[in-house]
């Protein structure tokens, strides 16, 4: 980490135990590890409310493959869209259930409606989007 700057930050006592408690449970190494993360995870939020910066994300779905049609539904929405789709990860998880991770790349607010197409397609048991950044945020 380049440039590094110390600052001092006042809190109440209270709300320091619950942090240190937290930065325990998470196994960060340190108080200003744990800040950096905090103040990255706020700045990819606003990156994805303006929603015209380049980003990142994954689709996380499970569903039945019995369902009728539904796995060709999803292969179809992905060739659609396969400018921003850059892999795809599928994997039986048993003889009735599959789970797909689909990694997308591309503008922010595309990427979202990308996902809530995924997400929505009827026979989707259950389906999570994360977005995150391409790491242009230190």
């Amino acid at each position: 980490m380049s440039n590094v700057v110390r600052f001092g930050v006042s809190i109440d006592e209270r709300l320091l135990d619950r942090f240190d408690a937290l930065i325990a449970d998470k196994a960060y190494v340190n108080r200003s590890e744990a800040l950096r993360d905090l103040i990255r995870g706020a700045l990819v939020e606003e990156q994805w409310e303006v929603g015209d910066a380049e980003a990142i994300g994954t689709v996380t779905l499970v569903y039945d493959h019995h369902t009728s049609d539904l796995a060709d539904k999803l292969t179809e929405h992905q060739h659609t869209h396969h400018h921003e789709i850059v892999s795809t990860l599928h994997v039986h998880l048993d003889a009735d259930h599959c789970l797909e991770v689909v990694v997308l790349r591309g503008v922010a607010r595309e990427l979202k409606r990308i996902a809530d197409g995924l997400i929505g397609t009827k026979g989707v048991t259950h389906g999570k989007f994360v977005a995150t950044t391409t790491g242009a945020i230190a």
